[in-house]
């Protein structure tokens, strides 16, 4: 045989297998069997097969045991009984809530320094630059002691400093304002 008889048994062989495939994906459209459900089939017979292997069932009994033997240690229920007293207690009671209101503050606290932020730089956007003609940039412009000194800027910072004081639980009269303190990093 020559290359090209072949290349003709091979191109009549794929012809052939295609027609069966095609037959096949027929036959299971009519039995109302989709390819998700034999993935779900073929899983299903490879777990099978799996936890009826000797392998996985030693694992299983070996497992088995190993919990039985935890499970009823004298460690093992006294380590259980002081988590139950541990969370029927005041105290872990009282930690746990506190825990909670500081995430809701905090989040809190974000959500309303997003929302002072993006009000602020809308306010300083909708300002006119008194330079049209130069070349300043928002950076530029923010760091200039006329900007800072602004209004706006001013609000802004307010809004910040009281976040970080809800963050850090202080109350409104408990923060030191000074010059120094406002300087330090949150």
């Amino acid at each position: 045989m020559d290359s090209s008889e072949h290349e003709d048994e091979i191109q009549t062989l794929r012809q052939v297998l295609v027609a069966k495939e095609r037959h096949a994906a027929e036959l299971k459209r009519r039995l109302g069997i989709s390819p998700l459900s034999e993935i779900k089939q073929n899983f299903t017979k490879g777990w099978h097969e799996v936890q009826c292997s000797n392998a996985y069932m030693r694992t299983s009994q070996t497992l088995g045991d190993l919990n039985r033997r935890v499970t009823s240690s004298n460690l093992y229920l006294t380590a259980s009984s002081t988590l139950e007293e541990v969370g029927r207690s005041d105290a872990y009671k009282r930690t746990q809530e506190t825990l909670s209101q500081a995430g809701h503050m905090t989040s809190a606290a974000f959500s309303s320094m997003g929302s002072a932020i993006r009000n602020q730089f809308g306010e300083m956007r909708a300002l006119p630059y008194s330079n049209s003609g130069s070349n300043f940039s928002m950076h530029h412009s923010l760091s200039m002691p006329a900007m800072r000194n602004s209004p706006s800027f001013k609000t802004f910072e307010d809004k910040v400093e009281n976040m970080k004081d809800k963050v850090m639980g202080r109350s409104n009269g408990e923060g030191d304002h000074s010059a120094t303190s406002n300087n330090t990093p949150f």
